[in-house]
C-alpha cells in the first residue's frame, strides 16, 4: 500500500480525503494539531471505511515536530497539505496567526522531504483567494494573479511561490495545487462534517447554526455591490466531490502523467450563487425561515468569484456532481445531528 501524509486530515476538508483515499486503498497517516477539530472525526472516518486511520497529534509550526515525523514514517511517498488556518475575515484581523502557521509548516515539510532525496507527490490545499480581486468569471488558472485582498489569501499566493521554487531547485518534487472555490456540505453518511472551532467564519455552517438556535441572527456582509441581488457571489462546491479530486490528482503524480512538476487545477462548480441565493437555497431545503440582517462590507471580500474548470475536467476527468441544494441539505443535516435536533 502506497503510504500518504495528510496534513490536517482531521479538518473539514481534509477527513472527507481520507475518506475517500482509505477506499481507493491508500494508507494514511494524518498529522493534525486539533486546533479546528476534534478525535471524533476519527471515530466517523472509521465508521465509513470500516478503518481507523493512524494519527499524529502534532504542531506542524514546531520544525523539530516535523522531524520527527519523518523520522518515524520513512516510507512516506506523499504529501497532502490541508493544515491551514482558512478565514478571511479573521486574517485581517490578526494577519502574523496566519503567515506562521499558513507557512511555516510548508517549509519545514519541503525541507524534510529535500533531505529524502526520492520522487515525493506533493498536493497542495490552495485556494480561489489567490486571484486576489479579480473582475472576469468565471477564473481560469491563467487569469492574472492580482494582490491578494487578505493575508489568508496572501498565505496560498506565497504558498504556491514556495512551491514553484523548490520545484525548480528539486527534481525529485512533483506538486499540484488545487484552487479550491468555496467547500460546503458533509459526507452523506452524516458521519463527518464541518466542525468550526468558534463562531464560524464560512458562510454555510454559519447558517446552519443559526437554523439550529446558535446565533440570534445571520449578518450578510453587505447588499450593495455591483450584483444582480447586491450581494457577494461566489462558487460553492460540495466537499465530497473536492475531495475526490484529491484522489485523481494524487493519481495523476502517481503515474506520472504529469506534464510539469507543478501544476494549477480550478476546482469548484463553474456557477457563482449569491449570499442571498444561498440564503434561500437553504430556506427551501430545510423548510425554515432564516433570520437574517444586512450589515456593513467585511474587508477582504472580493464582490464575484466562480471557477471556469475546464481544466480539471479535460486533464484530471473530474467534475462536480452534487447542486447547491443538495449540498445545502447535507449541511442541514450534519447540523441537527451534531445538535441532537430531531424536529426541525
Amino acid at each position: 500500500m502506497k503510504r500518504i501524509l495528510v496534513t490536517g486530515g482531521a479538518g473539514f476538508i481534509g477527513s472527507h480525503t481520507v475518506v475517500e483515499l482509505l477506499n481507493s486503498n491508500y494508507e494514511v497517516v494524518i498529522a493534525d494539531d486539533l486546533s479546528n477539530s476534534s478525535m471524533e472525526v476519527l471515530n466517523g472516518i472509521e465508521h465509513i471505511t470500516g478503518q481507523y486511520p493512524i494519527f499524529e497529534k502534532i504542531d506542524l509550526k514546531c520544525k523539530n515536530s516535523v522531524s520527527e515525523l519523518f523520522n518515524k514514517y520513512t516510507n512516506i511517498e506523499s504529501v497532502i497539505h490541508f493544515a491551514a488556518h482558512k478565514a478571511v475575515g479573521e486574517s485581517v484581523q490578526n494577519p502574523l496567526k496566519y503567515y506562521e502557521n499558513n507557512l511555516s509548516p510548508l517549509v519545514y515539510i519541503l525541507q524534510e522531504l529535500h533531505s529524502l532525496q526520492r520522487p515525493i507527490h506533493f498536493i497542495f490545499s490552495s485556494s480561489c483567494t489567490v486571484y486576489g480581486d479579480t473582475s472576469i468569471s468565471p477564473i481560469t488558472e491563467d487569469a492574472e494573479v492580482k494582490s491578494a485582498a487578505s493575508p489568508y489569501g496572501n498565505t496560498k499566493q506565497i504558498g504556491e511561490e514556495i512551491l514553484k521554487d523548490t520545484c525548480k531547485s528539486n527534481n525529485f518534487l512533483n506538486v499540484i495545487s488545487l484552487r479550491y472555490f468555496n467547500p460546503i456540505g458533509a459526507h452523506p453518511s452524516n458521519n463527518i462534517g464541518e466542525l468550526p472551532q468558534g463562531k464560524p467564519q464560512n458562510l454555510v455552517p454559519f447558517i446552519t447554526q443559526t437554523a439550529a438556535g446558535l446565533h440570534n441572527s445571520l449578518t450578510v456582509h453587505g447588499d450593495d455591490y455591483p450584483t444582480p441581488d447586491g450581494t457577494c457571489i461566489r462558487d460553492y462546491i460540495d466537499v465530497v466531490d473536492l475531495a475526490k479530486a484529491h484522489v485523481l490528482a494524487l493519481k495523476r503524480l502517481i503515474n506520472g502523467e504529469n506534464k510539469e512538476n507543478y501544476e494549477v487545477f480550478n476546482l469548484g462548480t463553474g456557477k457563482g450563487s449569491s449570499v442571498k441565493e444561498v440564503i434561500q437555497s437553504f430556506e427551501k431545503m430545510s423548510a425554515m425561515s432564516l433570520t437574517y440582517k444586512v450589515g456593513p462590507r467585511r474587508y477582504g471580500d472580493v464582490v464575484t468569484a466562480f471557477a471556469n474548470t475546464s481544466k480539471a475536467e479535460k486533464i484530471l476527468g473530474w467534475k462536480s456532481k452534487t447542486s447547491l441544494d443538495k449540498s445545502i441539505l447535507k449541511a442541514w443535516n450534519w447540523e441537527k445531528k451534531i445538535r441532537n435536533i430531531k424536529n426541525k
